[in-house]
């Protein structure tokens, strides 16, 4: 379960729907969480207004700004707002977790006798992935900007990893190839329309 989720997108009179009555609707807001990358919709309290960027605590116990968290949202039913944002998002949580992620790099591992998790990064092709656990055997990175100095044809990897979430978010429902493997989020459990 997701604490904190970051704002993406606020929407103070609810989702426009034809037809509908706008004093009918109820504000609404979209985020992702901070663990799971859970994409998730949110119901303000009451007179509450909420920033995009904004960090929210969604836990068990007493909330200040969310009244509820609604559903779980597949990646299709974002705003434009939010699908803009997400990427920003993501980024910045992968800097503010950057121990985690370093520690992908150190330890992942072998999928298959043919696939390692290392290639499922964008990008990230087997010469790439030799000169990654080549450097980690050497010693264990410290930071991303280890990575990049060891690496150097590397390219940044708050970007790869960022891009790789957001591949694993856009395809929860198509788990096709590379894009089955779940490595940083985490899977919905039935299909949304």
């Amino acid at each position: 379960m997701e604490d904190y989720a970051i704002i993406l997108d606020f929407l103070p009179l609810g989702y426009v729907k034809e037809g509908s009555n706008s004093y009918k609707r109820k504000p609404v807001a979209q985020a992702i969480g901070t663990e799971e990358f859970t994409l998730l919709e949110l119901t303000p309290k009451e007179n509450i207004n909420l920033d995009i960027h904004e960090k929210v605590y969604i836990g068990a116990g007493q909330r200040d700004k969310i009244a509820r968290v609604n559903r779980r949202l597949p990646f299709n039913k974002l705003t434009s707002t939010a699908q803009i944002e997400v990427n920003y998002v993501i980024e910045e949580i992968i800097k503010r977790k950057e121990e985690k992620f370093i520690q992908f790099f150190n330890e992942a591992g072998p999928i298959s006798t043919r696939l390692h998790q290392i290639e499922l990064l964008p990008g990230i092709g087997k010469k790439h992935m030799w000169d990654i656990i080549q450097a980690r055997k050497e010693a264990p990175f410290k930071d991303f900007d280890d990575v990049k100095k060891r690496v150097p044809m590397l390219s940044d990897p708050v970007k790869l990893i960022a891009k790789r979430i957001q591949l694993e978010l856009e395809a929860a429902e198509d788990r096709k190839g590379k894009k089955k493997y779940i490595l940083f989020t985490r899977p919905l459990k039935r299909k949304f329309n």
